[in-house]
Protein backbone atom coordinates (compact mmCIF):
# COMPACT_ATOMS: atom_id res chain seq x y z
CA UNK A 1 0.00 0.00 0.00
CA UNK A 2 1.21 3.77 -1.11
CA UNK A 3 1.29 5.68 1.88
CA UNK A 4 0.61 9.78 1.68
CA UNK A 5 4.20 11.60 1.46
CA UNK A 6 2.52 14.31 3.93
CA UNK A 7 0.15 13.99 6.66
CA UNK A 8 -3.69 14.67 6.23
CA UNK A 9 -3.25 17.66 8.93
CA UNK A 10 -0.60 19.09 7.64
CA UNK A 11 -1.82 18.98 4.04
CA UNK A 12 -5.25 20.56 4.99
CA UNK A 13 -3.58 23.75 5.72
CA UNK A 14 -3.31 26.75 3.13
CA UNK A 15 -0.55 28.70 3.41
CA UNK A 16 -0.72 32.49 4.65
CA UNK A 17 -2.76 34.72 1.29
CA UNK A 18 -0.96 37.99 2.77
CA UNK A 19 2.14 36.53 2.76
CA UNK A 20 2.05 34.96 -0.65
CA UNK A 21 0.79 37.97 -2.16
CA UNK A 22 3.45 40.04 -0.77
CA UNK A 23 5.92 37.80 -1.68
CA UNK A 24 4.30 37.71 -5.07
CA UNK A 25 5.02 41.82 -4.92
CA UNK A 26 8.53 41.39 -3.72
CA UNK A 27 9.63 38.84 -6.86
CA UNK A 28 8.03 40.90 -9.54
CA UNK A 29 9.40 44.16 -7.88
CA UNK A 30 12.83 42.26 -7.78
CA UNK A 31 12.45 41.41 -11.78
CA UNK A 32 12.53 45.42 -12.11
CA UNK A 33 8.71 46.09 -12.72
CA UNK A 34 6.80 48.54 -10.40
CA UNK A 35 4.71 46.96 -8.33
CA UNK A 36 3.14 48.90 -4.89
CA UNK A 37 2.01 46.12 -2.70
CA UNK A 38 -0.98 47.11 0.11
CA UNK A 39 -0.30 43.44 1.07
CA UNK A 40 1.81 42.63 4.45
CA UNK A 41 0.49 43.64 7.86
CA UNK A 42 3.61 45.68 9.17
CA UNK A 43 5.18 49.04 9.83
CA UNK A 44 6.85 50.60 7.36
CA UNK A 45 8.76 52.50 10.14
CA UNK A 46 12.19 50.99 11.94
CA UNK A 47 12.31 49.80 15.07
CA UNK A 48 12.92 52.42 17.82
CA UNK A 49 16.23 52.72 18.61
CA UNK A 50 16.68 52.27 22.46
CA UNK A 51 15.09 48.76 21.51
CA UNK A 52 17.54 47.85 18.65
CA UNK A 53 20.49 49.42 21.27
CA UNK A 54 18.92 47.06 24.34
CA UNK A 55 19.17 44.13 22.05
CA UNK A 56 22.80 45.05 20.73
CA UNK A 57 23.81 44.55 24.82
CA UNK A 58 21.82 41.01 25.07
CA UNK A 59 24.61 39.87 22.00
CA UNK A 60 27.52 41.20 24.62
CA UNK A 61 25.91 39.28 28.04
CA UNK A 62 27.03 36.11 28.47
CA UNK A 63 23.53 34.76 30.02
CA UNK A 64 21.65 35.58 26.87
CA UNK A 65 24.21 32.61 24.71
CA UNK A 66 22.72 30.02 27.12
CA UNK A 67 18.87 28.52 27.31
CA UNK A 68 16.43 30.32 29.61
CA UNK A 69 13.07 29.08 30.84
CA UNK A 70 10.91 28.10 28.37
CA UNK A 71 8.08 30.19 28.79
CA UNK A 72 9.94 33.64 28.86
CA UNK A 73 12.96 35.99 30.90
CA UNK A 74 11.38 36.76 34.28
CA UNK A 75 11.92 40.11 33.91
CA UNK A 76 10.29 40.21 30.49
CA UNK A 77 6.92 38.25 31.74
CA UNK A 78 7.07 40.02 34.57
CA UNK A 79 7.10 43.61 32.55
CA UNK A 80 4.47 42.03 30.66
CA UNK A 81 1.87 42.02 33.58
CA UNK A 82 2.57 45.43 34.65
CA UNK A 83 1.90 46.88 30.88
CA UNK A 84 -0.87 44.80 30.83
CA UNK A 85 -2.36 46.51 33.56
CA UNK A 86 -1.06 49.98 32.43
CA UNK A 87 -2.66 49.75 29.07
CA UNK A 88 -5.53 47.60 29.75
CA UNK A 89 -6.72 47.52 33.61
CA UNK A 90 -6.13 43.76 33.67
CA UNK A 91 -3.71 42.81 36.64
CA UNK A 92 -2.21 39.60 36.37
CA UNK A 93 0.81 37.53 37.63
CA UNK A 94 3.93 36.95 36.04
CA UNK A 95 3.42 33.25 36.18
CA UNK A 96 0.44 33.95 33.92
CA UNK A 97 2.17 35.17 31.03
CA UNK A 98 4.15 32.65 28.57
CA UNK A 99 6.08 34.88 26.21
CA UNK A 100 5.81 32.92 22.86
CA UNK A 101 7.68 33.29 18.85
CA UNK A 102 6.00 35.95 17.99
CA UNK A 103 1.94 36.55 18.07
CA UNK A 104 1.38 33.25 15.66
CA UNK A 105 2.69 30.79 18.04
CA UNK A 106 0.71 32.36 20.93
CA UNK A 107 -2.50 31.67 18.49
CA UNK A 108 -1.74 28.21 17.59
CA UNK A 109 -0.64 27.26 21.35
CA UNK A 110 -3.91 28.69 22.70
CA UNK A 111 -5.97 26.66 20.50
CA UNK A 112 -3.84 23.66 20.98
CA UNK A 113 -4.22 24.62 24.56
CA UNK A 114 -7.91 24.73 24.73
CA UNK A 115 -9.52 22.54 22.19
CA UNK A 116 -10.05 18.87 22.15
CA UNK A 117 -11.24 17.58 18.07
CA UNK A 118 -14.60 18.47 17.86
CA UNK A 119 -14.87 21.71 20.31
CA UNK A 120 -15.81 24.24 18.10
CA UNK A 121 -14.85 28.04 17.66
CA UNK A 122 -16.84 30.51 17.53
CA UNK A 123 -15.00 32.93 14.78
CA UNK A 124 -16.23 36.72 13.54
CA UNK A 125 -15.75 36.54 9.71
CA UNK A 126 -13.85 38.39 8.53
CA UNK A 127 -11.32 36.92 10.00
CA UNK A 128 -7.05 36.92 9.94
CA UNK A 129 -5.82 33.83 8.19
CA UNK A 130 -3.89 32.11 10.74
CA UNK A 131 -7.13 31.72 12.74
CA UNK A 132 -8.39 29.44 11.25
CA UNK A 133 -5.49 27.14 10.60
CA UNK A 134 -5.07 26.87 14.35
CA UNK A 135 -8.10 25.91 15.39
CA UNK A 136 -7.76 23.05 12.42
CA UNK A 137 -4.44 21.63 13.99
CA UNK A 138 -5.84 21.51 17.22
CA UNK A 139 -8.48 19.76 16.36
CA UNK A 140 -11.26 21.96 16.71
CA UNK A 141 -14.31 22.58 14.33
CA UNK A 142 -14.53 26.67 13.06
CA UNK A 143 -18.05 28.14 13.01
CA UNK A 144 -18.26 31.59 11.39
CA UNK A 145 -20.08 34.74 12.43
CA UNK A 146 -19.72 36.61 8.72
CA UNK A 147 -20.32 40.23 9.14
CA UNK A 148 -20.46 42.92 6.31
CA UNK A 149 -20.39 46.06 5.31
CA UNK A 150 -23.26 47.20 6.87
CA UNK A 151 -22.69 47.08 10.45
CA UNK A 152 -18.88 48.20 10.11
CA UNK A 153 -18.07 44.24 10.24
CA UNK A 154 -19.34 44.44 13.71
CA UNK A 155 -20.84 40.91 15.02
CA UNK A 156 -24.19 41.35 17.03
CA UNK A 157 -25.05 39.18 19.81
CA UNK A 158 -27.93 37.40 17.89
CA UNK A 159 -25.72 36.22 15.50
CA UNK A 160 -23.22 34.98 17.62
CA UNK A 161 -26.19 33.31 19.52
CA UNK A 162 -27.84 31.89 16.25
CA UNK A 163 -24.07 30.24 15.73
CA UNK A 164 -24.35 28.64 19.51
CA UNK A 165 -24.27 25.03 19.49
CA UNK A 166 -23.65 22.59 22.85
CA UNK A 167 -20.46 21.88 20.67
CA UNK A 168 -19.32 25.44 21.32
CA UNK A 169 -16.52 25.44 23.26
CA UNK A 170 -14.64 28.85 22.33
CA UNK A 171 -15.62 32.27 21.23
CA UNK A 172 -13.11 33.89 18.75
CA UNK A 173 -12.86 38.12 19.58
CA UNK A 174 -10.74 40.62 17.55
CA UNK A 175 -11.05 44.57 18.61
CA UNK A 176 -9.08 46.05 16.87
CA UNK A 177 -9.67 43.81 13.92
CA UNK A 178 -7.49 42.69 11.15
CA UNK A 179 -8.80 42.66 8.24
CA UNK A 180 -11.11 45.17 8.85
CA UNK A 181 -10.07 47.87 11.57
CA UNK A 182 -13.45 47.46 12.72
CA UNK A 183 -13.22 48.34 16.78
CA UNK A 184 -16.30 47.23 19.15
CA UNK A 185 -16.98 50.06 21.44
CA UNK A 186 -16.35 49.45 25.12
CA UNK A 187 -20.09 48.99 25.73
CA UNK A 188 -20.22 46.53 23.06
CA UNK A 189 -17.71 44.34 24.16
CA UNK A 190 -18.80 44.35 27.79
CA UNK A 191 -21.76 43.25 25.81
CA UNK A 192 -20.11 40.45 24.16
CA UNK A 193 -18.10 39.34 27.31
CA UNK A 194 -21.13 39.25 29.48
CA UNK A 195 -22.91 36.86 26.70
CA UNK A 196 -19.74 34.52 26.58
CA UNK A 197 -20.06 34.52 30.51
CA UNK A 198 -23.66 33.22 30.52
CA UNK A 199 -23.11 30.84 28.25
CA UNK A 200 -19.96 29.35 29.77
CA UNK A 201 -17.81 29.96 26.89
CA UNK A 202 -13.88 30.83 26.70
CA UNK A 203 -12.82 33.75 25.21
CA UNK A 204 -9.88 34.08 22.93
CA UNK A 205 -8.97 37.57 22.55
CA UNK A 206 -6.19 39.12 20.08
CA UNK A 207 -5.06 42.57 21.49
CA UNK A 208 -2.35 42.96 19.38
CA UNK A 209 -3.98 46.42 17.74
CA UNK A 210 -4.55 47.22 21.01
CA UNK A 211 -2.26 50.97 20.60
CA UNK A 212 -3.55 51.76 16.86
CA UNK A 213 -7.06 53.56 17.24
CA UNK A 214 -8.27 56.34 16.07
CA UNK A 215 -10.92 59.16 15.85
CA UNK A 216 -13.10 58.81 18.48
CA UNK A 217 -12.69 54.80 18.47
CA UNK A 218 -11.06 53.47 22.02
CA UNK A 219 -9.71 50.41 22.72
CA UNK A 220 -11.37 47.82 25.19
CA UNK A 221 -10.11 44.56 26.39
CA UNK A 222 -12.93 42.04 26.74
CA UNK A 223 -10.88 41.05 29.86
CA UNK A 224 -10.93 43.97 31.81
CA UNK A 225 -14.81 44.55 31.00
CA UNK A 226 -15.61 41.22 32.04
CA UNK A 227 -14.01 40.81 35.50
CA UNK A 228 -15.54 37.48 36.09
CA UNK A 229 -14.21 36.11 33.11
CA UNK A 230 -10.67 36.53 34.23
CA UNK A 231 -11.19 32.17 34.75
CA UNK A 232 -11.58 31.91 31.34
CA UNK A 233 -9.56 34.52 29.03
CA UNK A 234 -7.18 34.10 27.00
CA UNK A 235 -5.41 37.45 26.17
CA UNK A 236 -2.53 37.46 22.79
CA UNK A 237 -0.57 40.11 22.01
CA UNK A 238 3.00 40.99 20.89
CA UNK A 239 5.65 44.02 19.90
CA UNK A 240 5.23 43.46 16.33
CA UNK A 241 2.72 45.96 15.33
CA UNK A 242 2.49 48.63 17.92
CA UNK A 243 6.63 48.94 18.39
CA UNK A 244 7.12 48.16 14.55
CA UNK A 245 8.98 45.06 15.31
CA UNK A 246 7.34 42.42 13.20
CA UNK A 247 10.73 40.77 12.33
CA UNK A 248 11.97 40.19 15.86
CA UNK A 249 8.89 37.52 16.61
CA UNK A 250 8.24 37.98 20.31
CA UNK A 251 4.27 37.44 21.31
CA UNK A 252 2.75 36.11 24.57
CA UNK A 253 -0.04 34.21 25.99
CA UNK A 254 -1.94 35.47 29.01
CA UNK A 255 -4.32 33.29 30.93
CA UNK A 256 -5.93 31.27 33.76
CA UNK A 257 -2.55 29.72 35.38
CA UNK A 258 -3.40 25.72 34.29
CA UNK A 259 -3.59 27.03 30.88
CA UNK A 260 -0.37 28.74 31.03
CA UNK A 261 1.38 25.96 32.10
CA UNK A 262 0.01 23.55 29.90
CA UNK A 263 0.89 25.65 26.69
CA UNK A 264 3.94 26.45 28.58
CA UNK A 265 5.14 22.56 28.65
CA UNK A 266 3.42 22.42 24.90
CA UNK A 267 6.46 24.87 23.92
CA UNK A 268 8.89 23.58 25.76
CA UNK A 269 8.82 20.40 23.57
CA UNK A 270 8.25 22.78 20.58
CA UNK A 271 10.55 25.59 20.38
CA UNK A 272 12.05 25.73 23.85
CA UNK A 273 13.06 29.47 24.92
CA UNK A 274 12.13 32.74 22.38
CA UNK A 275 15.73 34.35 21.03
CA UNK A 276 17.41 35.47 24.64
CA UNK A 277 18.11 38.68 22.33
CA UNK A 278 14.50 39.11 20.56
CA UNK A 279 13.11 39.03 24.45
CA UNK A 280 15.72 41.51 25.44
CA UNK A 281 14.78 43.86 23.00
CA UNK A 282 11.00 42.77 23.92
CA UNK A 283 11.72 43.85 27.40
CA UNK A 284 13.08 47.41 26.47
CA UNK A 285 9.45 48.48 24.40
CA UNK A 286 7.18 47.07 26.95
CA UNK A 287 8.92 48.75 29.85
CA UNK A 288 9.64 52.08 28.10
CA UNK A 289 6.66 54.70 26.94
CA UNK A 290 4.42 54.63 24.34
CA UNK A 291 6.17 57.72 22.38
CA UNK A 292 7.32 55.61 18.88
CA UNK A 293 3.45 53.85 18.95
CA UNK A 294 2.19 57.82 18.95
CA UNK A 295 4.09 58.69 16.08
CA UNK A 296 3.45 56.18 13.88
CA UNK A 297 -0.08 56.44 15.16
CA UNK A 298 -0.34 59.95 14.15
CA UNK A 299 1.32 58.82 10.35
CA UNK A 300 -0.93 55.83 10.22
CA UNK A 301 -4.47 57.67 10.95
CA UNK A 302 -3.21 60.32 8.05
CA UNK A 303 -3.18 57.39 5.67
CA UNK A 304 -5.90 55.91 6.70
CA UNK A 305 -8.30 59.03 5.84
CA UNK A 306 -6.68 59.70 2.95
CA UNK A 307 -7.31 55.79 1.69
CA UNK A 308 -10.58 55.77 2.64
CA UNK A 309 -11.61 58.82 0.75
CA UNK A 310 -9.89 57.88 -2.52
CA UNK A 311 -11.51 53.83 -1.95
CA UNK A 312 -14.82 55.25 -1.97
CA UNK A 313 -14.15 57.84 -4.54
CA UNK A 314 -14.27 54.21 -7.15
CA UNK A 315 -17.76 53.59 -8.82
CA UNK A 316 -18.65 50.31 -7.27
CA UNK A 317 -16.37 49.98 -4.32
CA UNK A 318 -17.92 50.63 -0.86
CA UNK A 319 -15.59 51.10 2.27
CA UNK A 320 -16.25 51.31 5.57
CA UNK A 321 -14.01 53.76 7.65
CA UNK A 322 -11.95 51.50 9.79
CA UNK A 323 -11.49 52.58 13.27
CA UNK A 324 -8.58 50.65 14.61
CA UNK A 325 -5.17 48.60 12.75
CA UNK A 326 -4.16 49.80 10.03
CA UNK A 327 -6.42 47.96 7.32
CA UNK A 328 -9.07 48.92 4.65
CA UNK A 329 -11.64 46.50 4.17
CA UNK A 330 -13.86 47.64 1.03
CA UNK A 331 -16.35 45.78 -0.63
CA UNK A 332 -16.32 44.95 -4.06
CA UNK A 333 -18.96 43.14 -5.03
CA UNK A 334 -20.47 45.41 -7.53
CA UNK A 335 -17.36 44.93 -9.76
CA UNK A 336 -17.43 41.43 -9.81
CA UNK A 337 -18.15 39.76 -13.59
CA UNK A 338 -17.56 43.44 -14.97
CA UNK A 339 -15.88 43.40 -18.45
CA UNK A 340 -12.09 44.13 -17.70
CA UNK A 341 -9.39 44.98 -20.10
CA UNK A 342 -10.94 41.20 -21.90
CA UNK A 343 -11.66 39.80 -19.11
CA UNK A 344 -14.96 39.19 -16.60
CA UNK A 345 -13.51 38.60 -12.92
CA UNK A 346 -16.10 36.56 -11.27
CA UNK A 347 -14.72 36.77 -7.85
CA UNK A 348 -12.21 39.31 -5.99
CA UNK A 349 -9.27 36.56 -5.74
CA UNK A 350 -9.78 36.79 -10.23
CA UNK A 351 -9.95 40.93 -9.78
CA UNK A 352 -7.05 41.54 -7.52
CA UNK A 353 -4.55 39.21 -9.69
CA UNK A 354 -6.12 41.35 -12.71
CA UNK A 355 -5.08 44.50 -10.98
CA UNK A 356 -1.86 43.00 -10.16
CA UNK A 357 -1.17 42.44 -14.01
CA UNK A 358 -2.65 45.51 -15.14
CA UNK A 359 -2.22 47.79 -12.60
CA UNK A 360 1.16 46.76 -10.76
CA UNK A 361 -0.73 46.69 -7.22
CA UNK A 362 -0.77 43.94 -5.12
CA UNK A 363 -3.83 43.68 -3.07
CA UNK A 364 -5.11 40.65 -0.76
CA UNK A 365 -8.86 39.68 -1.77
CA UNK A 366 -11.60 38.47 0.63
CA UNK A 367 -11.33 34.73 -0.07
CA UNK A 368 -8.47 34.85 1.69
CA UNK A 369 -10.23 36.47 4.99
CA UNK A 370 -13.38 34.26 4.80
CA UNK A 371 -15.38 36.75 2.86
CA UNK A 372 -14.78 37.15 -0.70
CA UNK A 373 -15.94 40.19 -2.86
CA UNK A 374 -13.81 42.21 -0.66
CA UNK A 375 -10.13 43.31 -0.84
CA UNK A 376 -8.01 44.63 2.49
CA UNK A 377 -5.48 46.95 1.47
CA UNK A 378 -2.88 47.83 4.30
CA UNK A 379 -1.84 51.44 4.70
CA UNK A 380 0.74 50.79 6.72
CA UNK A 381 3.21 52.36 3.61
CA UNK A 382 4.50 55.40 2.70
CA UNK A 383 2.13 58.35 1.87
CA UNK A 384 3.08 58.91 -1.55
CA UNK A 385 2.66 55.59 -2.66
CA UNK A 386 -0.15 55.03 -0.91
CA UNK A 387 -1.44 57.45 -2.99
CA UNK A 388 -0.12 55.92 -6.46
CA UNK A 389 -1.35 52.71 -5.51
CA UNK A 390 -4.93 53.59 -5.04
CA UNK A 391 -4.60 55.67 -7.59
CA UNK A 392 -3.91 52.98 -10.41
CA UNK A 393 -6.63 50.43 -9.13
CA UNK A 394 -8.83 53.67 -9.88
CA UNK A 395 -7.95 54.59 -13.08
CA UNK A 396 -7.57 50.57 -14.03
CA UNK A 397 -11.81 50.24 -12.85
CA UNK A 398 -12.75 53.36 -14.07
CA UNK A 399 -12.62 50.93 -17.43
CA UNK A 400 -14.29 48.15 -16.28
CA UNK A 401 -18.24 47.97 -17.52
Amino acid sequence: MTRPRISARISAISESATLAVDAKAKAMKAAGRPVIGFGAGEPDFPTPDYIVEAAIEACRNPRFHKYTPAGGLPELKQAIAEKTLRDSGFQVDASQVLVTNGGKQAVYEAFATLLDPGDEVLVIAPYWTTYPEAIKLAGGVQVDVVTDETTGYLASIEQLEEKLTERTKVLLFVSPSNPTGAVYSPAQVEEIGRWALDKGLWVVTDEIYEHLVYGGASFSSIATAVPELRERVVVLNGVAKTYAMTGWRVGWLIGPSDVVKAATNLQSHATSNVSNVGQAAALAAVSGDLSAVTMMREAFDRRRQTMVRMLNEIPGMVCPEPLGAFYAYPSVKALLGKELRGRRPASSAELAELILEEAEVALVPGEAFGTPGYFRLSYALGDDDLVEGVSRVAKLLAEAH
